[in-house]
């Protein structure tokens, strides 16, 4: 087997005080420095060279699922300014209750908790669909993976002061392209989730009414924290089976 391993000729120099060859550690240094300017001379390119392959695949494969911050806001504000319309136009909150009152609303008046789990299951799963096709899966791994090497090299480099600067600062660079590829999904959840969660109000407040006191789920939980808690668990469930970033 080939050895690769990088070996460094000890210079040495005669010690007229002790009549012998001694290493000369000045030279040595020198050799030293020279070796290591050659392997982060290597690093920096293999960094380049990877940061481009990152850039042409992202240019290549995703830039019709890249996302934009312009219309990631905007779909915040329309969603924003219906839940402020809900009560004052009926019609908005007439077609939602039309539509999901004899859906998730059946499965409620059945079983309260078995029904919301249910419910709670089929809009996580719904959304982690659109996730992994509204968005570019590949570049977000491929983002991921950086990411990982960076934190790897800073461990390495953690006593050197200018390298971990460097690789902080390229570790930041890649947050907005992952933020902007992830919330991509947004565009197409955004104004169906702002509805369903103003259903899920106006159906738990018509039960409380009904029932004269506040409506708990499971331990306690109100309807809020029930599907903070559960969307979370299957989320986590959906996005490993699904091979979803």
């Amino acid at each position: 087997m080939e050895n690769n391993k990088t070996t460094i000729e000890i210079p040495t120099k005669f010690n007229p005080a002790t009549q012998k060859y001694e290493p000369d550690m000045e030279k040595l240094n020198e050799k030293v420095n020279e070796i290591n300017k050659k392997i982060e001379s290597k690093s920096s390119e293999k960094e380049s060279k990877d940061e481009k392959k990152h850039s042409d695949l992202r240019d290549k494969k995703g830039s019709a699922k890249e996302g934009s911050f312009t219309l990631i806001i905007i779909i915040m504000f329309v969603s924003l300014l219906i839940a402020s319309l809900w009560d004052k136009y009926p019609a908005i909150k007439n077609s939602v209750h039309a539509v999901l009152n004899p859906s998730a609303g059946t499965l409620l008046n059945w079983n309260l908790n078995i029904g919301m789990l249910i419910v709670v299951f089929a809009i996580t799963l719904l959304t982690t669909i659109v996730q992994k096709y509204a968005t570019n899966q590949e570049a977000l791994k491929e983002l991921r993976k950086e990411q990982k090497e960076i934190q790897k090299q800073m461990k390495e480099f953690k006593n050197h002061p200018e390298k971990m600067m460097e690789l902080t600062k390229k570790q930041w660079k890649l947050m907005p392209k992952q933020m902007k590829l992830s919330m991509r999904a947004i565009a197409y959840t955004g104004i169906p989730f702002i509805l369903f969660f103003r259903w899920f109000g106006d159906y738990f407040v018509e039960a409380e009414k009904l029932a004269g006191e506040p409506v708990r789920l499971w331990l306690g939980m109100s309807w809020f924290l029930f599907y903070i808690l559960f969307a979370i668990v299957f989320g986590a469930i959906l996005r490993k089976s699904m091979d979803v970033v």
